[in-house]
């Protein structure tokens, strides 16, 4: 069998770098953080340029951590502008790769499996990588980093632990070089998928290093980690049979629909609950737009980080399948004042609907629905025709009367792409 060869592109500071380059810059030498400016200097930069990092500022710092010794551009998100840049670079790709060998792992990271391109276009896997990460930079401008390795994971690895400290960004790993290179190497968590809680855990037993964990009783790392442990033991040699064809194969048991989000401040208990149903409401939208019922919703609510508490938690079911807003919104309000401790501030909301299923013409009306049709009817048609307002005309073009008072924030986060600015607010 052919040994496959993986790529694993990863692009440079990637928001930061395209700022740069809207900016004519370079991103190797100007000192630019992605930040908004209008948050307060608690806020997150979203990115930091690469020339920064030499400096010793760290990626995802807050802005006031940032030596006031150092000058810099201080660049305001546009998350449209970087979610295009992608695109423009996965074009790159398909030049000379198929979409059925790439994977997108993130806005900023793709595998490619190059294994029968490599003939194709002359090359060995380095000069493959070289090739497409001068492509990318010469029809971009952004820089890359590049992983290879013989499966997924040593790609992965190789990319966040080998080619950091490569004069050319590119790290190159094999089964065998894995083992002799990074089996003694620390933290642990430089390893994909090795988390500080698995990290506390492994540590309890003596584990510190890939190469402990292959020394370590399997049944002991099956008692600790359960199924997880499989994985582990895998990756500690350096094993990884998933392929970009499996990953494109997956079709999932069951689906959901979330939402969440981190608040500026701290919000009261009545606050809160107007996020919650805010947020409920777009839920049931997005559920309209996509044909898609559920039969309970799952509630966590996060407290302030000035009091120990831990998050309220809690699931409601529905009295039948639905999508209806109003039912929705009554039920995660009733669930909402159920669990919720009123006199702690709260900050972060997440709301799941759980085991979305296809609405169907075919389903068998109970009681409940049988009383409400009519209700329900009149329900979803004006949830689809807010839904087509919406879509031609902005999210914003429609709204309800709660999202104007003073604490909501749909009409804001309708102007943000993932929590932070689109770039196209106006």
């Amino acid at each position: 069998m052919k040994e496959k060869v993986y790529l694993c592109i990863d692009l440079k500071s990637f928001y930061a770098s395209v700022e740069c380059v809207e900016r004519g810059l370079d991103p190797m030498t100007t000192n630019l953080v992605v930040a908004d400016p209008s948050r307060s200097e608690g806020t997150i930069c979203l990115a930091v340029s690469p020339s920064m990092k030499a400096l010793g500022v760290k990626n995802r710092c807050r802005v006031f951590e940032i030596p006031k010794s150092i000058d810099y551009i201080m660049a305001p998100p546009r998350l449209q502008k970087y979610i295009d840049y992608s695109a423009e670079i996965y074009g790159v790709y398909l030049n000379y790769i198929s979409k059925d060998d790439i994977y997108v792992y993130s806005i900023d990271e793709c595998f490619l499996d190059v294994t029968d391109y490599l003939k194709l276009y002359n090359k060995t896997p380095r000069e493959m990588a070289v090739f497409l990460m001068g492509e990318i930079t010469s029809q971009v401008g952004v820089r890359a980093t590049c992983g290879i390795g013989t499966n997924l994971y040593l790609a992965k690895v190789a990319l966040d632990i080998t080619a950091k400290h490569s004069p050319d960004f590119i790290g190159e790993l094999n089964e065998i070089s894995y083992r002799e290179t990074l089996w003694d190497h620390k933290p642990i968590t430089d390893f994909w998928r090795v988390g500080r809680g698995t990290a506390k855990r492994l540590a309890k037993y003596g584990i510190y290093t890939m190469g402990d964990i292959t020394e370590a009783d399997e049944d002991l790392m099956y008692k600790v980690f359960g199924i997880d442990a499989e994985l582990l033991i895998d990756h500690a040699w350096g094993l990884e049979p998933t392929t970009i064809k499996d990953i494109k194969a997956y079709k999932p048991k069951s689906n959901s629909l979330s939402r969440g989000q981190v608040l500026m401040r701290d919000y009261s208990f009545e606050e809160g609950r107007l996020i919650v149903k805010e947020m409920m409401e777009l839920l049931s939208l997005e559920m309209v737009k996509k044909n898609l019922v559920t039969e309970s919703v799952t509630l966590q609510v996060g407290y302030t980080h000035k009091v120990e508490a831990e998050p309220a938690h809690g699931t409601i079911s529905m009295d039948f399948p639905t999508n209806a807003g109003k039912i929705m919104v009554e039920k995660i309000s009733e669930l909402y004042d159920r669990i919720m401790d009123e006199d702690l501030p709260i900050r972060r909301v997440y709301i799941n609907c759980n085991n979305v299923k296809e609405k169907t013409e075919e389903q068998q009306l109970n009681f409940f629905e049988v009383a409400l049709e009519d209700d329900l009817k009149r329900e979803n048609d004006m949830q689809q025709a807010i839904n087509s307002i919406k879509s031609k005309f902005g999210k914003n073009a429609m709204f309800k009367g709660m999202d104007l008072e003073e604490a909501a924030t749909t009409l804001e986060r309708n102007l943000q792409i993932g929590g932070h600015k689109s770039g196209n607010e106006k």
